[in-house]
């Protein structure tokens, strides 16, 4: 494994400590600066929405620069917002650290998903993003006991300067062991050479294999997350759970994702089209499954593991073929991340509206599945048709 990819998932971990831990200190928060716990709340509504602008907007900005260098200021404005985080005299300015922070989620995974396929032989790209996203697998298992736990001890500010002195370890990382060149064709080799103007980025998206990739990770995402978003409610009022079980319950869908996101990213390089729609008809059974028998406890246990390896395992390989598509275009890239997002919000307003009609906390599984399953369909006919065209 090439060392740049351990610096890569290194900065993908402390991103996702950066977005999870706030919901383990959000009374902390609240009770330190002074507002309430809805406004507390927007620190993670305002680090989603921030993620999604900001996965378009730098990428697009930074279009004409070197990868490497790149990744180095998206890190650093990572370990800005952190401090600014961990200093905030007052919620307008623990915002503000929030957002500064968000802005190079989306660019750093869709980069540097495009840096670490780089690093290795065309047969492992997919492998590869996996390593990359390992990081981020990781932090979802561990961010919010970890925020928690430190946050208890020394207080809630100590966890953001823990996960600032992570981004510092993986700045450094990045700029030693990731070759200046990653991220782009070398000289003579086979194949396209990436888009680097903007202009030029923004034609890839006339491929309509590229809108069916975005499409299906809107869909699969929004699928997943819409179920995830309520399975609290479903533990505690259908399965029996206490409250206080669910977060051991969530560290099981984690280490799910952990998992899903290793597999996925070998099946990718097998074959890559039906892996993924294996996938995501995999998640479909499983929401569906778990909607029928959510109040056995026994089988919660089970199906949350395997909503968490089949929601995560597609992951790498529809960040390769999005960006295949668009041959190496940063930008695609980026825009599968705000897919994702995009994805999440339309999964958990979906959801939200079932709950509301009375029809249960079962209800956004089945939504969920519903959504994942025309995931599925997109797949399968964007595979049939990149099969068709050769």
């Amino acid at each position: 494994m090439p060392s740049g990819l351990v610096a890569l998932a290194l900065g993908g971990f402390g991103i996702g400590l950066t977005e999870f831990l706030i919901a383990g200190l959000l009374p902390q928060v609240a009770s330190s600066l002074a507002v309430s716990e809805a406004a507390a709340g927007w620190l993670i509504s305002g680090y989603a929405l921030s993620v999604a602008v900001g996965a378009i907007a730098l990428t697009a900005a930074t279009a004409r620069l070197p990868r490497k260098n790149v990744l180095v200021g998206l890190v650093a404005l990572f370990v800005i917002g952190n401090l600014l985080s961990a200093l905030a005299p007052s919620y307008p300015v623990m915002m503000l650290g929030r957002v500064v922070a968000a802005l190079c989620h989306g660019s750093f995974f869709g980069i540097g998903s495009l840096v670490a396929g780089s690093l290795v032989a065309p047969e492992r790209k997919s492998r590869a993003v996996a390593v990359m996203f390992a990081g981020l697998t990781v932090a979802n298992v561990l961010g919010v006991p970890f925020g928690a736990l430190v946050g208890e001890r020394w207080g809630w500010r100590a966890a953001f300067w823990a996960v600032t002195a992570i981004g510092v370890v993986a700045l450094a990382g990045i700029v030693v062991l990731v070759p200046g060149r990653a991220g782009r064709a070398p000289t003579g080799s086979p194949g396209p050479v990436p888009p680097s103007g903007l202009r030029a980025q923004v034609r890839a998206f006339r491929s309509g294999q590229v809108w069916l990739t975005l499409a299906a990770t809107a869909l699969g995402y929004g699928g997943m997350f819409g179920a995830f978003s309520y399975i609290a409610y479903t533990f505690t009022e259908v399965g029996g759970f206490s409250p206080a079980d669910v977060a051991w319950l969530l560290m099981v869908y984690g280490v799910g994702l952990v998992v899903g996101n290793l597999i996925g990213g070998r099946a990718a390089d097998h074959d890559r089209d039906r892996a993924l729609v294996l996938f995501l008809l995999g998640l479909t059974v499983t929401l569906v499954l778990f909607g029928l028998l959510a109040a056995s406890a026994t089988a919660s246990v089970v199906l949350i593991f395997l909503m968490g390896l089949f929601g995560f395992a597609g992951v790498p390989g529809l960040i390769t073929r999005v960006t295949d598509f668009a041959h190496g275009a940063a930008l695609a890239a980026s825009a599968n991340v705000s897919a994702s997002n995009v994805g999440n919000a339309l999964g958990a307003w979906l959801g939200g509206l079932a709950i509301t009609a009375g029809l249960g906390y079962t209800a956004p599984l089945y939504v969920g599945a519903g959504t994942v399953l025309i995931a599925a369909v997109v797949m399968a006919v964007a595979a049939r048709q990149a099969t068709a065209a050769g």
